[in-house]
């Protein structure tokens, strides 16, 4: 890890981790496109095998443009080190290898990612790393739920797609008392939201693929967290497993980070008009927006967010069939799973992110058939209402 960078988020985002100098004055980081570096001598090749000296081996294990990424983004969550995967879910997946063994448990918020909960399946079916779903609104509801083989907290907040919101300074408080790691997808927020290791939190876990890459072209997965676990981390289940990203879509990310401040903004901005205007719609039963101050964690949210973020999902008051009806009307806005785009996004989790879900388990979370969940981008409002507002009326 460089020393730290003591700019502003906004400043980090276009400088941090990189230095023209150390790569022939290239404004931009160059794409190191190789799969393998050579060493002047076997001596030295045996003290870089051997980890006595710094130096490039080969891409699975480090890359210069990867190196690039992974230290502008300890920088932006101010960890102490940060490492980048091929995709969110492989970054999510070496992180709870590394703080569980078998027969362990796994606390989680009441939501979570799809697959994120396919995968807490398959470790209880595989390994018997039990799990179990809590609000984690109060300290009795944390606190009661953890056992004595409990490892590792798990949380989203905003939580996928409910929108409801974690108090991560409790949890994390509760967490450390007991010396259970806390993890947190800070996804939906990015760092330019929220800062969960300044929280108190142990390690932060992105679908970079998202708000960090910013344009529907690139697959990513970011881990930060202390030096001492990263290192962990990366000697094993990165090191083995193999789930690295490629010098391209490092690149890629590089380069969406540049826009991450001015884009959340817009994302945030946006978002904020438009909640409020289905709010107000006769077709629409329930708004989640963390920014609407009558959602009960609204407090939640201004004391650890900067801004409510640019997702928000809303249920309708008619049937299952309406709800698909207002999805196929839509004309700008397109139908996909992915958020934090350039373009704006809806989904009907209950058939798409969240269909690995069982229904009675999809019903606790929140989830119902009426809900939809919208990724704000970066279109004029009045566009994306326009449309929004033609296909609620055609109902």
């Amino acid at each position: 890890m460089k020393k730290e960078d003591t700019h502003r988020f906004e400043t980090k985002a276009i400088h941090s981790g990189y230095d023209p100098k150390e790569h022939l004055d290239s404004l931009t980081p160059p794409i190191y496109q190789t799969s393998t570096f050579t060493f002047p001598s076997i001596e030295q090749g045996s003290k870089r095998f051997a980890g006595s000296e710094d130096g490039y081996i080969y891409s699975r294990l480090t890359n210069p443009t990867v190196t690039v990424l992974e230290e502008r983004m300890a920088q932006l969550e101010e960890g102490e080190a940060a490492l980048a995967f091929a995709s969110g879910m492989a970054a999510v997946s070496a992180v709870l290898m590394n703080v569980t063994k078998a027969n362990d448990h796994i606390l989680c918020s009441q939501g979570v990612y799809g697959c994120t909960f396919g995968l807490l399946q398959l470790l209880k079916e595989k390994y018997n790393i039990d799990y179990t779903l809590s609000q984690l609104a109060t300290a009795e509801d944390i606190t009661s739920n953890i056992r004595e083989n409990t490892t590792c907290i798990y949380i989203e907040t905003p939580i996928n797609p409910t929108m409801k919101l974690i108090d991560l300074q409790l949890v994390a408080n509760l967490a450390k008392e007991k010396g259970i790691k806390v993890v947190v997808d800070n996804t939906f927020s990015t760092p330019y939201l929220q800062k969960p290791l300044k929280l108190g939190c142990d390690l932060v876990v992105h679908s970079a693929t998202k708000y960090i890459g910013g344009h529907g072209d690139v697959i990513g997965g970011i881990v930060v967290g202390d030096l001492k676990v990263i290192s962990e981390i990366k000697k094993t289940t990165q090191k083995d497993i193999g789930g690295v990203i490629s010098p391209f879509d490092a690149w890629l990310l590089i380069r969406g980070i540049k826009t991450l401040a001015v884009r959340m903004e817009r994302h945030c901005e946006t978002a904020e008009v438009v909640a409020r205007q289905l709010k107000n719609h006769s077709k629409v039963k329930k708004v989640y927006y963390p920014g609407h101050q009558s959602q009960s964690d609204h407090d939640v949210m201004t004391k650890q967010m900067k801004k409510a973020g640019g997702l928000l999902s809303f249920e309708l008051s008619g049937t299952y069939e309406e709800t698909i009806k207002v999805v196929d009307k839509l004309k700008l806005i397109k139908i996909a799973v992915s958020l934090g785009d350039a373009e704006t996004l809806i989904q009907h989790p209950a058939s798409m992110t969240h269909a690995v879900v069982p229904e009675d388990i999809r019903k606790r979370m929140g989830i119902s058939n009426q809900l939809l969940r919208l990724s704000i981008g970066l279109e004029a409002w009045e566009d994306i209402w326009g449309d929004l507002e033609q296909a609620l009326n055609a109902i």
